[in-house]
């Protein structure tokens, strides 16, 4: 069981994600811009990991988890900004479909930036996720505009960054990491901030709750979280886990904001497990019941693998 931490730490963070949309709402609902949300969230996160783990910071850091968590928050700041610039300009559903083809990116950026082979149950698996993420949001609108390309830029983006933590995680302190990309995303988001004029900033009671939860849980748990699975985690296998989080938005739009169950959240969420259950097993079940010089195989896996001693 400890061998899987890793994914269950992911899950995990998926289901927070996928109340972040409620949050989200809330916020919107209680006045304040996207952009002020973004730079909001991320001064919270930036600041709480700064006070808890200031001594593991200041102990932890270097040069090499600098660049690399700079590295990181640019690409956090690039994926939230085109993000937003792009729900500007199309549907909420195209919106979320095209951002979540970051599950069929990551293969591909690992391939081109790291020569990392193609496993093909992982693209299987990265594809049957992707449709069943497209069951669940989109329309039967397919046309492309504007913001459709500013919302598949923004997918390269949040791509980059589950690769890129994957690879740096390796080297460099989770926790490092974690505070130096959420001080450089915030820093870039306030830069952006004043430049829009979005620096007055009203309000209600449920939009500061929906904005705490967002900084709070769904930035500073939630990317901390995810840096430190990254480190059991292959990343093409971290992005379709990480791909439910369209599933838990749904169910607690539904549970939440009274949204309807349909045949499209069955069928979508179907898709997603199964793809899940697929990049988890590599269908290693189907195996079973070969000759028993498999059990070298298991063997020699073991004697390989300490966690599993």
């Amino acid at each position: 069981m400890k061998k899987y931490y890793g994914e269950f730490g992911l899950i995990l963070v998926t289901m927070i994600w996928g109340m972040g949309f409620v949050g989200t709402q809330l916020a919107i609902d209680g006045g304040l811009t996207v952009l002020q949300i973004v730079t909001i969230r991320f001064l919270i996160a930036a600041v709480i990991m700064g006070v808890v783990f200031y001594k593991k910071i200041k102990k932890s850091m270097n040069k090499r988890a600098l660049i690399s968590g700079i590295i990181l928050g640019i690409a956090q700041f690039t994926a939230f900004s085109l993000q937003t610039a792009g729900q500007m300009l199309t549907t909420p559903s195209k919106n979320a479909f095209i951002t979540s083809s970051s599950v069929i990116i990551v293969p591909i950026i690992g391939l081109l930036l790291f020569k990392k082979k193609l496993d093909k149950l992982g693209i299987i698996s990265s594809f049957m996720a992707l449709i069943g993420i497209g069951i669940l949001s989109l329309e039967s609108d397919f046309t492309l505009n504007l913001g459709d390309i500013l919302t598949f830029m923004c997918a390269i983006g949040f791509a980059c960054h589950i690769v890129f933590t994957g690879e740096f995680v390796k080297v460099s302190n989770a926790i490092v990491l974690t505070v130096v990309q959420f001080a450089t995303a915030f820093v870039l988001s306030f830069i952006a901030q004043i430049c829009t004029g979005q620096l007055v900033i009203t309000t209600t009671s449920m939009g500061v709750v929906g904005v705490l939860y967002l900084g709070v849980f769904s930035t500073c748990i939630c990317f901390f979280l995810q840096t430190v699975c990254q480190k059991r985690v292959e990343g093409n296998r971290a992005a379709v886990i990480l791909s439910m989080e369209a599933v838990f938005g749904t169910i607690f739009s539904v549970l939440l904001l009274g949204e309807s169950i349909t045949s499209r959240l069955l069928i979508g969420s179907s898709l997603i497990f199964i793809a899940i259950i697929i990049a988890e097993t590599k269908l290693s079940f189907l195996k079973f019941g070969r000759r028993s010089d498999s059990k070298c195989s298991v063997d020699i896996d073991c004697d390989s693998n300490p966690e599993m001693s």
